[in-house]
């Protein structure tokens, strides 16, 4: 028996998908209509929290944040049934994930962090990646029930909390690069350039290609042998920032990168690869 915590757009679709492939599955949420929505599809729900638990073997939970989480369990808790496994897939602080899996190991049961790069599609799918890490004997055990779940578990060590730490990463990569084609698409506004000339050029050229070799520039520290001058980049960036203006568009992060460069250059950094604006964060 399964339970299921948390039916938004990505518990509701894991929950299909469990259904799917046979599984039982009893659901939860705080808006009770959500829950009840997926007894069409074969869940069973529960307007009680407590009672969504009870007879389950896994507790899985999608919520919103740390102290989201907290709540729900501690009013799950009277239901658990002994040696429940708490499988945690809400994007949380690494310290909660810390704190967590040691106070349920006191109270008698598991608990296991397993944030997802995953959208509602792959949750209903079984694709997109989830994220493990901790006591391995406990992932060893649980990882063939989340393999089911998902296209790649990826197991980060035993590490408690380095699963949450890595889901931030990502994250943080995603909400920059999503400032970043905001500020493009200002810039194409400025510009008259139609966005789906934007979309052409990414279908031909994929600058994504080149993060692997920039990390490991990042990595390697060497800045000296440059590939495009930070002046030059200063340039070009000052030439993105007055095009905007001139067109009457918002930038984002383009104007805070433009001062990250200035102070580089201050430190006479001007001749070395621009990614030596990042040398701090190593």
């Amino acid at each position: 028996m399964i339970a299921f915590l948390g039916m938004g757009l990505l518990g509701a679709n894991f929950v299909k998908a469990l259904l799917k492939k046979g599984a039982q599955v009893q659901v939860w949420n705080r808006t009770a209509a959500k829950a009840s929505a997926l007894e069409a599809a074969g869940a069973k729900a529960f307007s009680e929290v407590a009672d969504a638990v009870k007879g389950a073997n896994f507790v899985h939970l999608t919520l919103k944040d740390d102290q989201t989480v907290d709540e729900v369990l501690a009013a799950a808790a009277p239901g658990l049934k002994p040696g429940a496994i708490i499988i945690d897939h809400t994007t949380t602080s690494a310290d909660g994930a810390v704190q967590r899996t040691q106070a349920w190991k006191e109270r008698g049961f598991t608990y296991l962090h397993a944030p997802v790069f995953m959208g509602p599609q792959n949750a209903l799918e079984s694709t997109g990646y989830m994220l493990i890490s901790g006591n391995q004997e406990v992932i060893k055990a649980v990882e063939p029930a989340l393999a089911q779940m998902t296209g790649k578990v990826i197991n980060f060590g035993d590490t408690t909390g380095k699963a949450a730490g890595m889901k931030l990463l990502g994250n943080s990569f995603l909400v920059g690069l999503t400032a970043s084609l905001s500020d493009t698409l200002s810039l194409a506004k400025a510009l008259d350039i139609p966005a789906s000339d934007i979309s052409a050029l990414f279908e031909v050229w994929n600058p994504g290609a080149g993060i692997p070799a920039r990390l490991q520039r990042f990595i390697g520290g060497n800045f000296s042998q440059p590939s495009w001058e930070l002046s030059m980049a200063r340039k070009d960036t000052r030439l993105f920032i007055e095009a905007a203006e001139k067109g009457g568009t918002h930038l984002a992060i383009l104007p805070a990168i433009a001062e990250e460069m200035d102070k580089w250059i201050a430190k006479g950094h001007g001749n070395d690869d621009w990614m030596v604006i990042g040398k701090d964060s190593l």
